[in-house]
């Protein structure tokens, strides 16, 4: 158990930094900003208490919020996000699947995964930017980055899940 804490924590500092320092920077084409931090919630395994997966979505969005300077938005979008990963998560397994089976490609396959990747990442970025514009004023922006951004960021979560090891 603490070994498993101690990764998470790891990979929490590690997507934080990558997001900090490098991901903000990134706009393509003026609206497609990689959001990678939601692959932390993304594969947060089943068994997980849904108690422990909103207070981790939490502290990651306020920490990418303390960094990015978009007060309360990541920790909203996030949180909501943590709050349905266990019962989408549910959607995609079979009866039988072992209690606490890791979410990954390697587990669920190759179409579950991504399936499952994005739908809570184009549930993050539609909160996420509803959220930063606070209008829909200029809603054909708004759906550039939505979509821009959750192909972005499911491309990145792809490339990484490819060379994790299972």
């Amino acid at each position: 158990m603490a070994i498993d804490t101690l990764r998470r924590a790891l990979v929490f500092v590690a997507l934080c930094l990558a997001q900090a320092l490098v991901l903000n920077h990134i706009r393509l084409f003026g609206c497609a900003m990689p959001l990678l931090y939601v692959y932390f919630i993304i594969v947060i395994p089943r068994g997980y208490p849904r108690w422990a997966t909103l207070v981790w979505a939490f502290f990651l969005g306020l920490t990418i919020d303390m960094f990015s300077n978009i007060p309360g938005v990541g920790t909203a979008s996030l949180t909501f996000v943590g709050l349905l990963q266990p019962y989408l998560l549910e959607l995609f397994l079979p009866r039988e699947a072992a209690p606490n089976l890791k979410s990954s490609m390697a587990t669920l396959g190759i179409a579950k995964f991504v399936t499952l990747a994005l739908l809570l990442t184009l549930v993050h970025c539609a909160f996420f930017f509803t959220l930063e514009m606070f209008s829909f004023s200029h809603l054909m922006q708004w759906v550039l980055n939505v979509i821009g951004s959750t192909l972005l960021t499911l491309i990145l979560i792809v490339s990484i899940e490819t060379v994790r090891k299972p």
